[in-house]
């Protein structure tokens, strides 16, 4: 019997994300296939209802690894940003002119928003890119983050940083539909509520992509 995604052990996990993640960012000569919040690729008719993204952005996608399997590392933004402010999400920012890359950037970002250094995160691959409402063209970077974590949070942008088991969030049990209007057409979104918080738009839908390319490396 094949166990669900929410119940493999850390090296199955490993084997799986080896299989399923980029090895190189999405080619920005491609278009962007992924909307943010929908959690699954986007068809051909409803990409041109989206903004064009004007700006790049990169995030960080920590996978901390714990004694009783992978944790999620996610933020509460500030409730003072003018983008995306309050919500929860990934450690990340704009790709600025003195980034060599998507990878740097991220890396950067989070040193700067929790003092997450740099050498405590192992780059494992990349999610293809997300376009979110906002007009971002957003590239999720996936590292393994070794512990122990010595945090130092910028409170002019990050208000917590907080863990979620990773199993617990690949378990559809924990996947909640609700339902958006995109300009004439009414989609489908995932929410993901985890005790009090609840990890909805850009970050819920990165998850599900997540989730989605490891289901898509099971089959045979």
């Amino acid at each position: 019997m094949t166990l669900p995604l929410h119940q493999l052990d850390r090296q199955a996990l490993l084997r799986l994300l080896d299989l399923s993640l980029l090895r190189q960012p999405s080619d920005l000569a491609d278009p962007p296939a992924i909307y943010a919040g929908l959690g699954r690729r986007m068809s051909a008719e409803l990409l041109p209802l989206l903004p064009a993204p004007t700006q790049r952005a990169a995030v960080l996608v920590p996978l901390v690894d714990r004694d009783d399997g992978f944790h999620v590392l996610l933020t509460q933004r500030s409730a003072q940003l003018k983008n995306h402010a309050g919500q929860i999400s990934f450690p990340g920012g704009r790709i600025e002119t003195g980034d060599h890359d998507a990878r740097t950037a991220a890396l950067r970002e989070t040193a700067e928003e929790i003092g997450l250094a740099a050498p405590q995160v192992r780059v494992l691959g990349y999610l293809p890119d997300h376009v979110v409402i906002s007009g971002f063209r957003v590239t999720p970077v996936v590292g393994l983050v070794t512990p122990p974590l010595e945090l130092s949070i910028d409170r002019s942008e990050v208000d917590e940083a907080f863990e979620v088991p990773l199993n617990y969030l690949l378990d559809p049990a924990h996947h909640r539909p609700r339902r958006r209007q995109l300009q004439d057409r009414e989609i489908e979104l995932t929410d993901m509520p985890y005790g009090a918080r609840n990890i909805w738009g850009a970050t819920a839908g990165m998850l599900m992509t997540l989730y989605s390319l490891l289901a898509e490396a099971r089959k045979p």
